[in-house]
C-alpha cells in the first residue's frame, strides 16, 4: 500500500473535478460532506439499460458522474470532507498484468484501487488491491504503487510519500 500527500490541492482538485485526468477510472464509491453528506454507490444497475446498450462493466466511469459530484462541493466554502474510491478499469488492469510480466490472471484480480480522502485541509491518496486468490507475493501491490506514482508524475500532480 502506498500513501501520498497531495501538495497542490487546488491543481489536483481542478484535474479531478474539471479536467479529464481520472475519466477512465471506475468510481466504486464516493461521499461528500458539506452542510449534509452525499453518498454515491458507483455500481451500475443493469436493469436501467436497454439490453442492446447495457455496459459490461459493473461500475460507472468517473467522467459519467464527476459533474454531479462537483456540484455537491462547489461554492464559497470548502467541503468538510470527501472520499472517492477509484478502481482501475478491467482493460487497464489486464494491460498492467501483461506489461509487468506477473503470473496472475486478470480473473485473479478483484480490483486495484485508488482512494482519495480530503479532511477539510489536506488530501491523501492511498492505493490498495484485492485478489480472488491467496498469495503472500506482494509484487502486484508494488507494480500498482509504481504505476500510480508514474501516472501522477505524468499528470504533473505534485505529491510526497507518507
Amino acid at each position: 500500500m502506498l500513501a501520498l500527500h497531495i501538495l497542490d490541492l487546488k491543481d489536483f482538485t481542478g484535474k479531478l473535478f474539471i479536467g479529464d485526468v481520472f475519466h477512465r477510472f471506475y468510481l466504486t464509491e464516493a461521499s461528500f460532506t458539506t452542510s449534509v453528506t452525499f453518498t454515491i454507490d458507483g455500481t451500475l444497475h443493469k436493469e436501467f439499460y436497454d439490453s442492446d446498450n447495457c455496459p459490461e462493466r459493473t461500475c460507472c466511469y468517473w467522467e459519467e458522474v464527476k459533474s454531479q459530484c462537483f456540484s455537491f462541493i462547489k461554492g464559497k466554502r470548502t467541503p468538510l470532507h470527501f472520499k472517492i474510491v477509484f478502481q482501475l478499469s478491467r482493460e487497464n488492469t489486464e494491460k498492467l498484468l501483461m506489461q509487468s510480466g506477473l503470473s496472475l490472471k486478470p480473473e485473479d484480480v478483484c480490483g486495484l484501487y485508488l482512494n482519495l480522502q480530503f479532511d477539510g485541509a489536506q488530501l491523501i491518496c492511498t492505493t490498495g488491491s484485492s485478489l480472488r486468490i491467496f498469495t503472500m507475493d506482494k509484487t502486484l501491490d508494488h507494480v500498482w504503487d509504481d504505476m500510480v506514482r508514474k501516472f501522477f508524475r505524468k499528470q504533473n500532480i505534485v505529491f510526497e510519500n507518507l
